[in-house]
This record gives structure tokens, C-alpha cells and sequence, in this order.
């Protein structure tokens, strides 16, 4: 994983509200293991029409959305089933954030895992995002937790303190784990085994 710095970005409004898993990414192609090729897939029942075409009106397909690192989403993103293929194929497209008034809580966790920053706003700020012209950024500092609005504002974000460690950090859980390697080593060395006879 890379660590995860502070940046600035404009936005692509994806403006509906509950948008599920299966939408982010169906469910026929969740057989990969590999996250190679997931962004051509992302959205794709709404990027493309019935031939394979992509559809003019989707936002994806629009050339200001091309390398747009923040999607602002509409409230209780990311329901339905769980899958890491979602934050695999948003974060192979090229975000790194995704906003709104709520997540799903599976969703979240597989996004906090996967290098995709879920962010949190009350809804003014989130109706004040939707209200910003196509060309407004917002800046994303995640070891201060603060997301910087187009107009200014600076608003503070959930964010458990181990997943922002880890993002900080580009590791995974298991690369948390040998991180503390020297550690356990020690604790090790201090606890040999010892062998219960049974009698």
C-alpha cells in the first residue's frame, strides 16, 4: 500500500442517495481476485448501455471528471452486500476519497483497508459541496482529520485511529503486525514456551 498524503482535488457529483455495492460494481464481476481492470467495470451498468457503449451522460464519461481524485456521493453510500471489490474498482479509477452524510458500515471498513478515505460531513457542508462549481476543490489533510471546503471552510472528520495509522503509514493489517515484529521478538524472548506434562 502507498501511504496515504494530504492532497487537493476537484469533485465528481454522483448525486444519488443509497447507492449499493452492486451498483459500485455488479455482482458478475466480482470473479476476479485481482484488482487489475476493476475501474473499466466501476459503475458500469450506468456508464454503459445495453451494447457496451458508454453512455455520454454518466458522469465518468465526461472529460472534467478524467483524474478527479474525490467523489462526492450522495447520503448511505456503499449499502448492500459486502464486497472490497467496490473500493478496488473506485480506487483503481483513481479516487482516493469518497464523501458523504454516511457509508455503510462494511463498506467503510473495506474502504479504510484499501487505501479509499471515507469521509463524513453534516449535511450543510455535504449540500454546500453539491452546491460548488465544477472547477471547486477541496483539500483532504487526514492526519489533522480535515477536510478544507472550495469556500474556505476547514471541518473535521471521523476517523478510527488505527485505520489512520495504517493509511498514514501504507500498510495493511498484517503489515501493522510485523511493523511490530522487534517487539513481539522481545516479548518472545522474555516468555519462553513451557511444556505441561500430563500426568
Amino acid at each position: 500500500m502507498t501511504p496515504f498524503t494530504n492532497f487537493e482535488s476537484r469533485m465528481v457529483k454522483l448525486p444519488l442517495n443509497n447507492v449499493d455495492t452492486d451498483q459500485i460494481i455488479p455482482a458478475r464481476f466480482l470473479k476476479t481476485t485481482s484488482k487489475q481492470g476493476l475501474d473499466k467495470q466501476l459503475f458500469n451498468d450506468w456508464r454503459y448501455d445495453a451494447a457496451g457503449n458508454p453512455n455520454p451522460e454518466f458522469v465518468l464519461n465526461r472529460p472534467e471528471s478524467q483524474g478527479v481524485q474525490v467523489l462526492l456521493a450522495g447520503d448511505n453510500f456503499g449499502c448492500g452486500s459486502s464486497r472490497e471489490h467496490a473500493p478496488w474498482a473506485l480506487t483503481q479509477w483513481g479516487f482516493r476519497a469518497v464523501i458523504s452524510t454516511s457509508f455503510a458500515d462494511i463498506f467503510q471498513q473495506n474502504s479504510l483497508k484499501n487505501s479509499l478515505l471515507p469521509i463524513i460531513v453534516p449535511p450543510g457542508v455535504h449540500a454546500e459541496l453539491f452546491a460548488a462549481g465544477p472547477s471547486a476543490i477541496v483539500k483532504i489533510d487526514l492526519p489533522n482529520q480535515t477536510l478544507t471546503t472550495p469556500g474556505g471552510r476547514m471541518v473535521k472528520f471521523p476517523v478510527d485511529a488505527f485505520s489512520k495509522h495504517c493509511l498514514v503509514k501504507g500498510v495493511d493489517e498484517l503489515g501493522y503486525i510485523l511493523e511490530q515484529a522487534p517487539e513481539i521478538a522481545a516479548y518472545e524472548a522474555a516468555h519462553p514456551a513451557t511444556i505441561n506434562a500430563l500426568g
